[in-house]
């Protein structure tokens, strides 16, 4: 009579591999989520400074116009031609986006008031 012993050699080694092959899927899979992880927030990081580096570069742009719009302090009686190519201007930063409607109107009262 033949007594039931367990698995046989070459079922444990299948039931080994069956499981360290598994293992390492599931391991695999983690460390491919966790590397597109931490892509993405690399990517957001750099799309995070690219944004501040455009604000800044806008507000700087912002401030070198608002300075060349300003009429010298020299320069007491402007021309109404001189006023009427400066607002000429001012329209076009306007609309290129460049002055917001705030902006353009504050210039514009200056340039009117001078």
């Amino acid at each position: 009579m033949r007594r039931m012993r367990g698995p046989s050699l070459i079922g444990a080694a299948a039931t080994t591999a069956v499981v360290v092959g598994t293992a390492g899927a599931v391991s695999g899979h983690q460390q491919q989520k966790a590397a597109q992880q931490q892509a993405a927030a690399q990517q957001q990081a750099a799309q995070q400074q690219q944004m501040a580096e455009l604000q800044a570069n806008q507000e700087m742009l912002a401030q070198q116009q608002a300075v060349q719009a300003q009429p010298p302090a020299a320069a007491a009686g402007v021309s109404m031609d001189e006023k009427i190519a400066q607002l000429q201007k001012l329209g076009e930063l306007n609309q290129a986006g460049i002055l917001t409607d705030e902006e353009f109107a504050a210039e514009k009262a200056k340039l009117l008031a001078s």
